[in-house]
């Protein structure tokens, strides 16, 4: 039986199994713990399968970030702030037309 208490960032290794994985939540409240494999995949644990499972904490493996890393085309521009020059645009030098919605109104 598992007295793990789970912690977020911590990383697990299913003894039965041999899975790597990280909490990325635990809910107190809700008795859930949500953890994420090293593949990717996101699952959910009920805190009473938790405790039956057989577990031992883990270092975080070396290439743990390799199903979330960004290819060099998406990694041009991810730390950088985009300013255009001229906010407005050419949409601001269209003159409107006036609408005539009768006698009463007139939009300019």
């Amino acid at each position: 039986m598992n007295t793990l208490i789970p912690e977020v960032s911590v990383w697990y290794q299913d003894v039965v199994s041999g899975n790597l994985f990280e909490i990325v939540a635990y809910d107190e409240d809700s008795g859930t713990v949500e953890y994420q494999m090293l593949d990717g995949e996101l699952g959910e644990y009920d805190i009473t399968i938790w405790e039956q499972l057989y577990l031992n904490t883990a270092e975080p493996p070396e290439d743990w970030r390799g199903p979330f890393e960004l290819n060099p085309e998406d990694r041009a521009y991810s730390d950088q702030t985009m300013i255009p020059e001229n906010f407005s645009g050419a949409l601001s030098d269209i003159e409107p037309d006036s609408l005539d919605l009768g006698d009463d109104f007139q939009i300019y």
